[in-house]
């Protein structure tokens, strides 16, 4: 029997906790920039994070070129010509990315000899974790610095907890169990609005069930992106920096909050589930028109606030309910992937706590966070300079918070050559070496980058102006 009190002592220049995404983003970067040691300390088995424990038709949301690590490609970038997604870049599946993570630990990390790597292990703090399996403690002197990549934790459904209750009396699951169903339901309920909630409907109606057997329970609707906006191709540049102009020309010309998401609306920035109704969350989540097309043929969509409770015979929700019964499947999407932890200064004496520096790519802004600490003279509040924190948005007003930071840390790093050239190179980045390499003849989106131009000032001064309000 292994001696639980029995301790290891180890020595790493870099002690990161977490192998999540935007932990092995943030370790291949400093493999790639640094001579530094790591020890990668993470709770699951293997790396990936919360991929490990994703439903099993999950997909990205955006375009495989910004997600993974900066040194290796994530899928093909081919285009889809089948499906919801057909027309727009392949979306990588959750099982082809728990294999590209594992791929990059077993084939990159590890053969280094930079990286060891502890799964199964719990963060005790003070530089000491514990083996789940064994229960050896191990203590790691620490040169340099501790890097929390957990602190912006992802919720799933598979390890979500419901905040109501539910009757032993009806079918209740996870949207993980819709791929284990045993029997044809009567009827299926989507509890959620959000993206997890978006991803059961459009699996269910891609599998031919009948919409007038859906019913969508959605506490807020949400602002959408559209995708097409997205598409780091040549071919789609045109559509990226008109929805760039159309944002700011948009700012520049709204005398109200309400009046810039309406103006977005109108100039396609934004989507929206159903005309009549006003979106109160903003997540970031992105939808291609066909998936909207698709989602629009539920009209079974229940808008009475949160779920409560689910008794045998009926849902009830904060403004009022609706029938169920046991043969109906009720389908939990409710949880916020999103995390809305206190948001703290990314650089400090001794540590690194990864969060967001550009709106909606944490990914990448945990590969830009390695390369400030890999370059950046080592005073926290240069580093900081150059990484303003950005919240996780949660409300439809968030958009401002979220932007006017993302557009300061980018005019930041504009004005730097050479972040400007990291930015250009690095492959999470998406847009810099499509937009750098705009030329004299392309006269569309030449005419598109002098609307931008013109707007720009006027915009961000509006931008800032609307955040102050919040």
């Amino acid at each position: 029997m292994t001696n639980k009190n029995q301790e290891s002592h180890l020595t790493a220049d870099y002690l990161i906790i977490g192998a999540g995404a935007s932990g092995m983003a943030f370790a291949d970067t400093l493999l790639t920039e640094t001579d530094a040691s790591m020890i990668i300390v993470d709770k699951f088995h293997r790396p990936g994070g919360h991929w490990n424990h994703a439903y099993p038709f999950v997909t990205l949301h955006q375009p495989s070129s910004f997600y993974g690590v900066s040194s290796t490609e994530l899928g093909d970038d081919k285009i889809d010509e089948s499906g919801f997604n057909r027309g727009l870049m392949n979306l990588a599946t959750g099982t082809s990315i728990n294999a590209y993570y594992e791929q990059i630990m077993s084939r990159r990390f590890l053969p280094s000899g930079r990286v060891q790597y502890f799964p199964l292990c719990e963060y005790q703090g003070n530089g000491q974790f514990q083996s789940i399996l064994t229960g050896k403690t191990f203590e790691v002197t620490v040169n340099k610095k501790t890097v929390d990549a957990t602190h912006l934790k992802t919720k799933i459904p598979a390890t979500h907890t419901p905040n109501f209750k539910v009757s032993s009396e009806v079918v209740f699951m996870p949207i993980n169990g819709l791929t284990h169903l045993k029997n044809t339901p009567g009827r299926y309920v989507i509890i959620g609005g959000g993206k997890t909630g978006i991803d059961a409907c459009l699996w269910l109606l891609e599998h031919q069930v009948d919409p007038d057997n859906i019913t969508w329970i959605i506490s807020r609707d949400a602002w959408f992106t559209d995708r097409q906006n997205t598409q780091p191709t040549p071919e789609h540049l045109i559509y990226f920096l008109n929805d760039y102009a159309c944002q700011l020309e948009a700012l520049e010309k709204a005398d109200s909050i309400p009046d810039l998401f309406l103006r977005f609306e109108k100039a396609g920035v934004f989507l929206r589930l159903d005309k009549n109704v006003m979106p109160r969350m903003y997540h970031g989540a992105t939808v291609s028109q066909i998936e909207l097309e698709q989602l629009r043929r539920i009209k079974n969509t229940v808008r009475l606030g949160r779920v409560q409770q689910i008794e045998k015979d009926r849902i009830k929700l904060e403004k009022g309910e609706i029938p169920t019964n046991s043969h109906v499947v009720h389908v939990d999407c409710s949880a916020n992937a999103l995390s809305h932890a206190e948001m703290k200064p990314i650089f400090a004496k001794d540590t690194i706590t990864i969060q967001s520096v550009r709106a909606g790519q944490l990914v990448f802004s945990a590969s830009f966070i390695a390369h400030i600490e890999a370059t950046v003279a080592d005073d926290p509040s240069l580093k900081n300079d150059f990484c303003k924190e950005i919240p996780m948005p949660d409300k439809d007003t968030d958009w401002v918070k979220v932007y006017a930071t993302s557009f300061r840390n980018q005019h930041k790093w504009s004005k730097n050559k050479e972040i400007s050239k990291w930015l250009y190179n690095n492959r999470l980045d998406g847009f810099s070496h499509l937009v750098a390499n705009v030329g004299p003849y392309d006269t569309k989106s030449g005419e598109i980058l002098a609307r931008i131009s013109k707007s720009k000032k006027p915009a961000m001064e509006k931008l800032n102006s609307f955040a102050a309000e919040l």
